[in-house]
Order: C-alpha cells, then sequence, then structure tokens
C-alpha cells in the first residue's frame, strides 16, 4: 500500500489528486501526518479526494490510527490515514 506524508505547506489540490489516482489504480492508500497543520491539510485533501471519487459511485471512508516514527533521530507520533473506498 502506498504511503503518503502530509506536511502542513502542502497543497490540498495536489494531494487530493495524488489520493484520487491512488485509490483509482491500487484500491486504498495511507497517508501520513506530525502535528495539527498537517492534520489539517490531509482532512481538507481528503475531502477534496472524495469530490473527485464521487461520481465512480464509491464513498470513501478513513481508518486512523497511531504510528511512532523517528525523525532525525527522535521517536514522534504520527496518525496516518487509511482512505478506501466503501
Amino acid at each position: 500500500m502506498k504511503l503518503l506524508k502530509v506536511s502542513s505547506r502542502s497543497k490540498p489540490n495536489s494531494v487530493a489528486g495524488a489520493i484520487a489516482g491512488i485509490i483509482r489504480s491500487e484500491g486504498r492508500v495511507q497517508v501520513q501526518t506530525i502535528g495539527a497543520g498537517a492534520l489539517n491539510q490531509t482532512i481538507k485533501s481528503i475531502a477534496i479526494a472524495r469530490g473527485y471519487i464521487a461520481p465512480t459511485g464509491q464513498e470513501l471512508v478513513c481508518i486512523p490510527f497511531f504510528k511512532d516514527i523517528e525523525v532525525n533521530g527522535e521517536i514522534k507520533t504520527a496518525i496516518v490515514l487509511t482512505v478506501e473506498p466503501r
């Protein structure tokens, strides 16, 4: 499964296009975020991607979970959202 990493500076329309493209080709995608700003951009992106996928008759759902990852030698807690059609 593909993993997209989203930051607070990511453009929601670009991320939405990536989400929709991966869902069309692979069926589901995981989106990884660290911090409130990144999570905000991720949620906006998923809402936009929902509009891209809706004409196919599919609805997107998100399954969130926490994951500890190492960033520059530090352990941080990321929120990972699995996005898939219902």
